[in-house]
């Protein structure tokens, strides 16, 4: 119960966040901060649990028939993640409420906050493969929001983009490699997966395993050459950047190279591939670290160079290095967060970021100064503090890489030349910034910001000092756990002492240092010599090289649609319908498939005949449709009233009901839709001739191709009805509709409880398409040639007809009585079609079938009354109805998680009332009653929204002749 509280805490504070009023800006930080720490009591909770390598896991049935469940699960490991995760959180909200102005829109920002912390704690806990890339996707769209938060400023938007492209696409390379990797071990448990590391690495797919696993890291974590996106997302606000980019997001891809390291590490692939990205990373963030101009830019870089020495150790395919990669990961996150915070309390009491323009604030900002400096000392590596420690045994890893003699020498040597980069931009950081002479140009006065802003920024430098000189006591049995949660027997024997003597690491690091003061004098002494020119920076442009990405995926996309699209209808159901044809044909070009042995019954002459008259109809339809549209509409009305028939004669009342329904509801859409259509353009004499050919040639290939698809669906049911009872699928949906269904209407129960999750997807995706055509009419205007306008005769003298009197056109009386009866209809057809929603699981009938009955006796109320009288008076709205029906549907669907079961397993209850007796309920009733209201809201949405362009369209037309009939009688 702790872990499911741990992940559902935010994501329910999220959404009261969202909720809160605007000016609430207190009660958003209380509410985000109160979450946050009992997720951190209820962490520390269960550190006894896990102390000595326990497991703690939480089930909870999501499709066993897969396999699949939704597991929640903490070892050592993902327990010190998850402490971080939210006791970063809890501190970083405390600054953000000092931090964000007044005219911010808070509750945005803790609402999108919370819901990052609750994707990133599922991330860490995750005990299913599916489940993490889920949870690994949902980081990427929150801190998509994070970052764009300012959306008035062009360089979030560009930032959010950017990382939301390269983040996004690494996270569909991992679902990829972790459907590979399931597939190896023979399951998508975590447990099972971690222990089948010998079988992984003997596959032959274990080369691609690791190249889309390690991309879905490397683009999380910035990693070369994925780096570029993380400087571009510091247009976020700073406690985005204290949160996301130093203790969180850009930590994911780490974390799960370290998760899977028992899986994946320990080959040569692993070295190059992890190692070298992390050794590249590592020197080219430090280098461009040192000439960034903004503070935050430098912050950026340094992470960058940060995360790639985790990621080396990690390609190192040592224990050790392991426990130094878990090591640096928590003291990266304490001095990096403290830094971002002293940027943000820097640009927010002075206005400016501009590492040009600041000088001299130690004086004005003392207690900021000395709490960064020594956050800058511990992250260049500085004895006393903790990130002296990691470092130290960084350098030690590299020197015991075995090897050829270059790898030997360069990596050491590489490792240092980072170390004294990474000294010279800490330098540059603090002296640039809080020493010299003081600034004259800031647009704000600088000074202390309040206590509280600087309460989380000098918690974290006292844990810097006190990890740094107290590593055993303090964080030593935490590393411990964590890093025996990963190795297990293979734990490796360390100390985190404070000194280790006089050997090879201790003078890279003495080394490291020297000739970083040296690096920064050389640089100021250049600056000083030619002010405005920075030597030496590197060329690269990771952002103009996406962008330039970005452009020419656009040109080759725009030149890809100048072949295969056009701006006609017919074109593009031709492609679709060709492609469909040979994806079909690809699974049955075997052959096979048609050779059953179920005997053939005789035609009989009555349904031979019925189809006859059916086929007519589909023909003359195709052939009225070049001279009389409506002729056609109602001859295709009459082919659907025959397929009805046809489900009637094979005793399918469910699927007949549905098709009468949609009949009616389609030919009305239809009606609506024709006046839309292109006039026909009459040719001259010359281009009769061509225009008739071209015609011709057009029906012959639609003929051709309506004849393929026909013939492929005949045949696919001919082989179906020719299969052996007990081969095909719908022997088992009768057996057990029934028991597992609790329903005797096995059509009803396939929908809503066998392939529930299927139907919940299409009703969503009908809400979806209603909404958007309901937006699209809204702002559509037709053009006047494409618009039917209603034909008048001209009068003998030639004049401009006068405008049509839609009440005078018809007789006075005529339509009262047939509106007066289908009002009386509206009431009988409800109870009609909440007849046919009741008693759809055990008798014809359904949500689906009853929600098309009581859309169209609405509509039948549009068509008699007009739109503006109906919606005068009706209390009628679509959109509300689509949200309801899509609301109960999903309650429904979780409901089953009360019990412990499967997502929309059903849930059945047998009540005895007074005089009404036996009652039997479940929870396919509310299923499908949310099938009925979106059935209900969309179909009217989408035809309403069609009747008001035709009345719009009606109006209009009336008026230009009524102007034009005025302008003539004026002459």
């Amino acid at each position: 119960m702790s872990l499911i509280l741990i992940l559902a805490l935010p994501f329910a504070g999220s959404l009261c966040a969202a909720l809160l009023p605007s000016n609430a800006r207190n009660a958003e930080a209380w509410l985000a901060g109160l979450i946050a720490m009992a997720c951190v009591v209820l962490t520390a909770s269960l550190y006894p649990e896990v102390a000595n390598g326990g497991v703690i896991r939480a089930d909870i049935p999501w499709a066993p028939a897969l396999g699949l469940q939704f597991t929640l699960r903490m070892d050592g490991y993902a327990w010190l993640f998850a402490l971080i995760v939210s006791g970063m959180g809890a501190l970083v909200v405390l600054y953000a409420r000092y931090y964000m102005s007044p005219e911010d829109p808070v509750p945005r920002f803790f609402s999108f906050f919370q819901a990052f912390m609750a994707a990133m704690l599922g991330v860490v806990l995750s005990g299913n493969l599916i489940q993490l890339v889920m949870f690994w996707e949902m980081t990427s769209l929150a801190s998509f929001m994070l970052i764009a938060y300012w959306h008035h400023r062009l360089d979030a938007r560009r930032g959010a983009r950017m990382a939301l492209t390269v983040t996004g696409g690494g996270g569909l390379c991992l679902l990829a490699g972790v459907l590979i990797l399931g597939h190896i071990v023979g399951s998508y448990d975590m447990d099972r997966v971690l222990a089948s590391g010998d079988l992984v690495r003997a596959d032959p797919w274990y080369p691609a395993v690791l190249v889309l696993v390690a991309l879905g890291a490397l683009t999380k974590s910035a990693q070369f050459p994925f780096h570029f996106w993380l400087p571009n997302a510091m247009a976020a606000p700073t406690p985005v950047s204290a949160y996301l980019h130093s203790a969180t997001m850009v930590k994911a891809g780490v974390f799960l190279l370290a998760r899977f390291w028992p899986v994946l590490a320990g080959t040569d692939q692993w070295f190059w591939i992890i190692g070298g990205a992390g050794l590249i990373t590592l020197v080219l963030g430090a280098y461009a670290a040192i000439f960034q101009q903004d503070m935050k830019g430098v912050l950026a870089y340094s992470t960058i160079s940060h995360l790639g020495l985790i990621t080396l150790l990690l390609g190192l395919n040592s224990e050790l290095a392991l426990v130094a990669a878990i090591f640096h990961m928590i003291n990266h996150a304490t001095f990096k967060a403290s830094l971002f915070m002293a940027a943000g309390v820097v640009d927010h009491e002075t206005g400016t970021r501009d590492l040009s323009r600041l000088s001299g604030l130690y004086k004005a900002m003392p207690i900021t100064a000395t709490l960064a400096m020594v956050a800058a000392a511990s992250m260049a590596g500085v004895p006393l503090l903790n990130g002296f420690l990691s470092k130290e045994m960084f350098f030690a890893e590299t020197t015991f890489v075995s090897g050829d003699r270059i790898t030997q020498i360069g990596l050491p040597l590489m490792a240092t030349i980072a170390g004294a980069f990474s000294v010279a931009y800490s330098l540059r950081f603090i002296l640039q910034v809080f020493f010299g002479p003081p600034a004259t140009d800031l647009p704000r006065a600088p000074h202390e910001p309040p206590r509280w802003m600087l309460f989380p920024s000098a918690l974290l430098v006292f844990m810097c000092l006190l990890v740094g000189v107290l590593p055993g006591l303090t964080v030593g049995p935490f590393l411990a756990t964590a890093a025996q949660s990963i190795l297990g027997s293979n734990m490796p024997e360390y100390s985190l002492a404070v000194w280790h003597g006089l050997n090879l690491p201790l003078v890279m690091s003495l080394v490291a240092t020297a000739a970083g003061v040296l690096l920064y004098l050389a640089l100021r002494a250049h600056q000083r010599a030619n002010p405005g020119r920075v030597p030496f920076i590197y060329r690269l442009d990771g952002r103009r090289t996406f962008e330039t990405l970005l452009d020419g995926s656009s040109v080759a996309a725009a030149w890809l649609l100048r072949w295969v699209a056009s701006s006609r209808l017919q074109v593009q159901m031709l492609l679709i319908v060709l492609g469909t044809l040979f994806v079909a044909w690809l699974p049955l070009r075997a052959g096979g498939w048609l050779e059953g042995t179920g005997r053939m019954t005789p035609i009989d002459p009555a349904f031979a005949l019925l189809w006859l008259v059916g086929g007519a109809c589909a023909v003359a339809a195709a052939y009225q449709a070049k001279y009389h549209r409506l002729a056609s509409l109602a001859l295709a009305g009459g082919a659907g009233l025959i397929t009805c028939l046809t489900f009637v004669w094979f005793s399918a009342p469910d699927l007949a009901l549905t098709q009468l329904s949609v009949e009616v509801v389609t030919v009305v859409l239809l009606l609506l839709g024709l006046r839309w259509l292109p006039r026909r353009i009459e040719q001259d004499d010359e281009e009769t001739l061509k225009a008739t050919l071209r015609a011709r040639g057009r029906r012959f290939r639609d003929l051709l191709m309506a004849t393929a698809a026909g013939t492929g669906m005949a045949a696919l049911a001919y082989a179906v009805l020719v299969r052996p009872q007990g081969e095909t699928i719908s022997s088992y949906f009768v057996d057990r509709a029934l028991p597992d269904g609790g329903g005797t209407n096995v059509v009803n129960v396939i929908l809503v409880d066998f392939r529930g999750f299927d139907t919940f997807g299409e009703i969503t995706v009908l809400g979806i398409v209603a909404l958007t055509v309901y937006a699209l009419l809204r702002r559509f205007r037709p053009a006047a040639e494409s618009a039917d306008l209603p034909r008048q005769q001209k009068d003998q003298d030639g004049g401009v007809p006068a405008a049509p009197d839609i009440k005078s056109q018809v007789p006075e009386g005529s339509m009262m009585v047939p509106t007066i009866l289908v009002r009386l209809l509206l009431p009988t057809a409800a109870l009609i079609s909440v007849y046919f929603l009741l008693r759809g699981h055990n008798q014809p009938g359904g949500g689906f079938v009853g929600g098309l009955i009581f859309a169209t006796s609405v509509i039948l109320q549009y068509m008699v009354g007009g739109v503006y009288w109906v919606e005068s008076r009706s209390r009628l709205n679509p959109q509300n109805w689509i949200g309801i029906g899509l609301l109960a549907a999903g309650v429904a669907a979780v409901t089953a998680w009360l019990a412990y079961k499967p997502f929309l397993a059903a849930l059945a209850w047998d009540v005895a009332l007074p005089i009404i007796g036996h009652v039997h309920l479940s929870s396919v009733l509310l299923f499908d009653l949310g099938v009925y209201m979106l059935v209900v809201g969309s179909t009217v949405l989408v035809l309403v929204a069609l009747a008001h362009q035709s009345l719009r369209a009606q109006r209009k037309a009336a008026a230009e002749i009524q102007a034009a009939a005025t302008q003539t009688g004026e002459a």
